[in-house]
């Protein structure tokens, strides 16, 4: 199989907190999947970086009294140290404030402009903090809810009562900076064109060219819209001085909305590891039919200099490239399912439009939990990651629970601690690392370390012979695994693995090495069963090296060997070869570790300021304007976190109300899209009656359909049936949904059966 040429991106941590739990999903899922394509012998690069623009930056670190350079490159290295604990192995990792970026940044911004018309100049009015002279965004403004009254909501919504509005609405404003009365003023802004016919034809086709999951395709066109509908809003990628940030070419005071220049820092962070390396930069970034479309140089607005753009990559690395030597390259982002308003829609077309190329694949994950709740201070359950590994628990425990449940889906996790507890106890201790600490000592201590020939006609019975062909880990199953791995269905991928372990100790339990080195002349037989057993250990090694890459080191420490490639899962170790003595290669998870590290983190309740709320990117600090926002509020500011307050409690209700509501247990049969419909999946419901039921849900957004089949949920039996376009609807299914993205149907524990009742 030819190499591959991979570029592999993960979204960049906002430079304003701490690493947590739920950002390392991320960083943890893509970093598996890269080891996995290196082991496979393909030429992979890894980049990230800290996104450390921002309004957020710029206060925080005028209240700690540093400059903003100087808090961002404390947090760099709090980052970095965080990743490296948890065996996070970038190629590269950079910052968005470097120079590379700021001019891929102006490049690209120039050619929007210049060459493709796409930037736009408006007078818009928004409110400004006299004390402290500076125009503020939406979440920098509080004051009365319009619609509800509520005290001291921010200036895009309401938290008590959920409702949207524009911040010149709030009754009563005051600055969330310095408390001030804010004043209206205009100020000229400019726009990406994102409502532009150009845009909207180019991405109705992108994002139904199988570029992102089928989950998220589905959102992507419930936020375009039907063909004869133009939902986009333009989108303002500009902001007032003070502000830290890149300025804008052809300005004295304006700078790059930091969701601009963000994602440009994919291409700043991978163009300082081409720099290091050699690396073609232009092999990855520029459309490959086209290997000599360099920059052009553009001209400043409202100047006379000009502006030396040049081409993208290392100076002359294309020139003299034709079409046919430019190596075919992929190009794949990871992200979380939050950011793909920005991801899916805003890059590609600035992408596009600036005649760059596309990404190959789009990856979106979804969303942690923990103990199946959002993560909580008052709890414990905020986690960062630096507490974890301060409480001594192994990183490679957390990465292989994560592994353990990503499905390469948009499906939300839980870390349940009990069951973190309890698996890696089960399947890394009593069942992978068990088979080496039960047969390693009989090699070092009879055997001088050496392992014998495994050769099915050397073995010294029949019965070795047959459990050998029975036992041993056959080529498909690798096959099989590898391909979990590259779909990203980790978990898919592990459970292949464990089956193989089962095997394994089946294996051993059968031969019982302690029993025969209990007997004399069976020496042969003992050095050949537990020989065949630490060979299929190692093979078990290779499978997990992507998920445990230091335990794998060790192993190969243990048996002495180079380091594992994927290919070394199909030979076996020869005759002779010796291994070292073997030393205790992981101890059982103590759940007190688990209570500690829950401590720790709890807090008490308390509010925290703007400048100091955890993020997860910048999409958690620059939330993203909705696909109707008017372009002209201005909105889509800077956000400091979505997270949100429930809406309130509705009027009470009796039992007896309450007791009209059948609800059952229900099993998806079936489920499978609905020709025609934007949002409805068409679901197959039994619920332990003669024929099931058919319901249609509005959930084509965020569900794969053959993801949801042989499912448990919930849904109202006794609901009037409803007579739709696509059919008739025999009930509804439960599922939540708040101000933050994402819907979630219910399912009920373990062990209920379709047709309960719930009561």
């Amino acid at each position: 199989m030819a190499t591959r040429k991979i570029l592999v991106t993960s979204a960049l941590p906002y430079a304003n907190g701490s690493i947590h739990l739920g950002h390392l999903v991320e960083y943890i899922q893509t970093d598996i999947w890269v080891r996995f394509q290196k082991m496979q012998g393909n030429e992979c690069h890894y980049v990230c970086a800290d996104d450390t623009h921002g309004t957020p930056i710029m206060l925080r670190a005028e209240k700690e009294g540093i400059t903003p350079e100087q808090l961002i490159d404390r947090v760099w290295h709090e980052h970095k140290a965080d990743f490296d604990g948890f065996h996070v192995e970038f190629d590269h990792y950079g910052s968005t404030n470097s120079d590379e970026t700021r001019e891929f940044a102006e490049q690209i911004y120039l050619r929007l402009r210049d060459d493709a018309r796409l930037i736009e100049k408006r007078s818009i009015e928004q409110f400004y903090d006299p004390v402290k002279q500076m125009f503020l965004p939406d979440r920098f403004i509080k004051g009365e809810c319009p619609k509800c009254h509520a005290k001291d909501q921010y200036g895009d919504n309401c938290e008590a009562c959920g409702a949207t509005y524009a911040p010149t609405e709030l009754i009563n404003p005051y600055s969330a900076v310095s408390g001030a009365q804010p004043e209206r003023r205009n100020s000229d802004h400019y726009f990406f064109k994102l409502s532009d016919p150009r845009c909207q034809e180019f991405l109705r086709k992108w994002t139904r060219s199988e570029t992102l999951q089928p989950e998220a395709a589905n959102k992507m066109q419930e936020w375009l819209g039907s063909e004869s509908e133009n939902k986009l809003s333009d989108w303002d990628i500009s902001r007032d001085a003070p502000y830290f940030g890149f300025s804008i070419p052809g300005t004295e005071d304006k700078y790059f909305y930091v969701w601009l220049d963000a994602p440009v820092g994919y291409m700043g962070s991978f163009k300082q590891l081409c720099n290091k390396t050699g690396i073609n930069f232009d092999e990855y970034w520029l459309p490959q039919s086209q290997p000599e479309s360099g920059m052009d140089a553009r001209r400043q607005e409202g100047g006379d200099a000009d502006i030396p753009v040049g081409r993208l990559g290392a100076a002359g690395a294309a020139d003299n490239a034709d079409a046919t030597s430019v190596a075919v390259t992929e190009l794949y982002h990871f992200i979380g399912k939050d950011i793909l308003y920005f991801h899916a829609l805003f890059w590609p077309a600035m992408l596009q439009h600036a005649g760059l190329r596309t990404p190959t694949k789009l990856f979106a994950h979804g969303f942690l939990t923990v103990n199946g709740e959002k993560m909580s201070k008052s709890r414990g359950t905020f986690i960062t990651a630096g507490s974890y590994l301060k409480q001594g628990l192994n990183p490679e425990y957390l990465r292989y629970y994560y592994a353990a449940k990503l499905n390469g889906t948009m499906e939300d996790l839980d870390l349940s601690l009990d069951d973190f507890v309890a698996k890696v106890n089960s399947d890394l201790i009593g069942k992978y690392i068990n088979i080496a600490s039960r047969c390693a000592g009989f090699i070092n201590k009879r055997f001088d370390g050496k392992l014998t020939n495994i050769h099915v006609d050397k073995l010294v019975s029949a019965q070795l012979q047959t459990d050998l062909g029975y036992y041993k880990l056959k080529p498909s199953h690798i096959t099989e695994v590898a391909d979990a791995y590259e779909k990203r269905d980790f978990s898919k991928a592990l459970r292949e693995i464990m089956a193989f372990a089962d095997s394994v100790n089946q294996f051993v339990d059968k031969h019982k090495p302690w029993a025969i080195a209990k007997e004399t002349g069976r020496e042969e037989e003992l050095h050949q069963v537990c020989t065949l057993a630490l060979n299929m250990f190692r093979q078990l090694t290779i499978l997990l090296k992507p998920v445990l890459p230091e335990l794998a080191n060790n192993v190969e420490t243990f048996l002495n060997t180079p380091p594992f490639t994927w290919e070394d899962a199909l030979t076996t170790l020869p005759a002779g070869h010796r291994i070292n003595e073997y030393k205790h290669l992981a101890t059982r998870l103590d759940p007190k570790l688990i209570e500690a590290m829950v401590t720790a983190n709890q807090e008490s309740l308390k509010p925290m300021t703007e400048s100091h709320s955890p993020t997860r990117h910048a999409e958690a600090q620059q939330h993203a304007p909705s696909p109707q926002s008017s372009p002209a509020s201005g909105r889509g500011g800077e956000r400091e976190s979505q997270s949100s307050i429930p809406a309130p409690i509705a009027e009470t209700i009796s039992i007896d109300d309450f007791s009209k509501v059948d609800l059952r247990v229900a099993k998806i049969v079936n489920a499978e899209h609905v020709e025609g419909a934007e949002k409805l999946l068409k679901l197959t419901l039994d619920i332990g009656e003669e024929q099931p039921r058919t319901v249609f849900a509005g959930i084509k957004s965020v569900y794969d359909p053959e993801k949801l089949k042989g499912r448990m949920t919930v849904m109202v039996a006794n609901l009037a049936p409803r007579k739709m376009k696509f059919g008739l609807s025999e009930g509804m299914v439960l599922a939540a949904s708040g101000d933050t993205p994402g819907l979630f149907i219910l399912s009920p524990d373990e062990g209920a059966q379709p047709g309960m009742r719930i009561k």
